[in-house]
């Protein structure tokens, strides 16, 4: 069995930031990520696609590549490919490698699992040339390829993001079809000193959108009863917006209202959430180090609740002090001493997310979608499907497996979840808190027998 003073679940801005402080204070470190290479979803590929399409995908981007060089050093095993399907309150960690399984133990378990992008169940979104607008910059990242005729539809500023990136790209978006309205840009306004704490991130929004408008872009606000046409494949993306029907024929749709933290490895574990009215899902509780109530589990980074690369590196560091601490390698002091200036840093970093949070809230004709339209992709559960379950007696998520086996599909309802746990929610007049979410077990990830008959039981230190 491998051993470490600290293992690291995940290489994305989080756990980089992690691995490296703590292998500065002295300790071992274990980094696990899925990925052949670090730097997670938002700096995916960062050392090599940086060479290559950094001038596309831009600065924010390369700004990652520090942290992928930080762990370069002496004290941090690096294993790639690693699908981690088991985690115990005891730092016990079961990951799978190669086809082999491989068990490690942590005097520090540190969830670095990052965030997912919100679904978007809209009628139609099952259709073959409909992808989230992340999945589309990801083979950008990793690929160079983008999507001819696409259509971005839904909420945020990554819509944003990603349409410049294609403009770059040489390949513009037909179109940029928003939801959010102008009663959301309103209710932000109280938000506004925060807004202006954060000018940098509303300057970068505004430069991408003139980006986009300066190569033609059409441009939709306020759009409702949004809808992929098509019987085999995508043929085109219908909505309403300013009181007018409109259609544009498209190859691709790219739909994104949001991301989410990624709870899966936190909730098997039995750690608290709370449902956050403001982030439109579940998020853990830790405290201002990433603690959770289990001595040994830590959380850092939008898997803690969605902040962004910067807050989520900040929040690595701190986690990382506070093991290093725990452990012995620093006094008390001296990691307060490092953690004020990263504590004032995260309030600054921080201070823009109520205001973004309320202009660009998710798609509510996804959020309480149509009887016909599908929540659970992997076992085509629709959301009248899920009403009806309410309607029967059917109170939360775990009964629903029973009523229809919503969420028992090989994504295990990290992707229908959201779904599953409001429309109950909803249809039982209930708290999203009172309903709950799926119960998570290990295995975490699909995990066959021949992985576990091959697991190893070594014996050594990491690091």
């Amino acid at each position: 069995m491998k051993t470490a003073d600290l293992i690291v679940i995940g290489a994305g801005p989080a756990g980089m930031a992690a691995a490296s402080t703590a292998a500065d204070a002295g300790l071992s470190v274990l980094l696990l990520d899925e990925q052949p290479r670090a730097g997670g979803q938002i700096y995916r590929d960062v050392k090599r696609a940086a060479t290559v399409r950094g001038h596309i995908l831009g600065q924010d981007f390369t700004e990652g590549l520090p942290l992928v060089e930080g762990i370069e050093k002496q004290g941090i095993t690096q294993v790639f490919g690693a699908t981690v399907w088991s985690i115990d309150a005891t730092g016990k960690v079961a990951c799978s490698v190669n086809g082999q399984g491989i068990v490690a133990r942590g005097l520090r378990v540190l969830l670095a699992t990052g965030a997912l992008e919100r679904p978007m169940p809209i009628p139609g979104w099952t259709l073959p040339g409909v992808m989230t607008a992340g999945a589309a910059q990801i083979l950008l990242k990793q690929s160079g390829l983008v999507p001819k005729r696409a259509v971005l539809a839904g909420s945020g500023p990554l819509l944003y993001l990603i349409a410049a990136q294609m403009v770059r790209a040489g390949v513009p978006p037909l179109a940029l079809v928003e939801t959010q309205v102008r009663g959301d840009f309103i209710a932000a306004l109280r938000h506004s000193v925060g807004a202006l704490r954060g000018w940098r991130y509303l300057l970068k929004g505004l430069k991408m959108l003139r980006e986009t408008e300066r190569a033609g872009v059409l441009r939709y606000r306020g759009a409702t009863g949004i809808a992929v046409e098509g019987e085999r494949q995508a043929k085109a993306l219908t909505f309403t917006a300013s009181g007018q029907s409109h259609r544009i024929a498209c190859d691709t749709v790219l739909l994104h209202h949001g991301v989410v933290p990624n709870t899966q490895a936190a909730r098997s574990l039995g750690v608290d959430h709370v449902w956050s009215d403001r982030q439109a899902c579940f998020v853990p509780r830790p405290d201002q180090w990433g603690g959770t109530g289990h001595d040994r589990i830590l959380i850092a980074g939008d898997g803690a609740g969605i902040g962004g690369a910067r807050v989520a590196e900040i929040a690595g560091r701190l986690a990382a002090l506070r093991v290093a601490t725990d452990l012995g390698r620093m006094t008390g002091p001296e990691r307060d001493a490092q953690a004020a200036p990263l504590f004032r840093q995260r309030n600054r970093e921080l201070a823009v997310r109520p205001f973004l949070d309320t202009a660009y809230p998710p798609y509510t004709g996804a959020l309480s979608p149509d009887d016909g339209t599908i929540v659970c992709r992997c076992e085509e559960v629709t959301a009248g499907d899920i009403r009806r379950f309410a309607r029967l007696g059917c109170k939360g998520p775990n009964q629903a497996k029973a009523f229809g086996r919503a969420g028992m599909g090989p994504c295990q309802g990290r992707y229908c979840g959201l779904a599953v746990s409001s429309l109950l929610a909803q249809e039982n007049d209930a708290t999203h808190d009172g309903t709950g979410y799926f119960r998570v077990r290990p295995p975490l990830k699909p995990v066959t027998l021949g992985e576990l008959a091959a697991t190893e039981d070594q014996t050594g230190r990491a690091g």
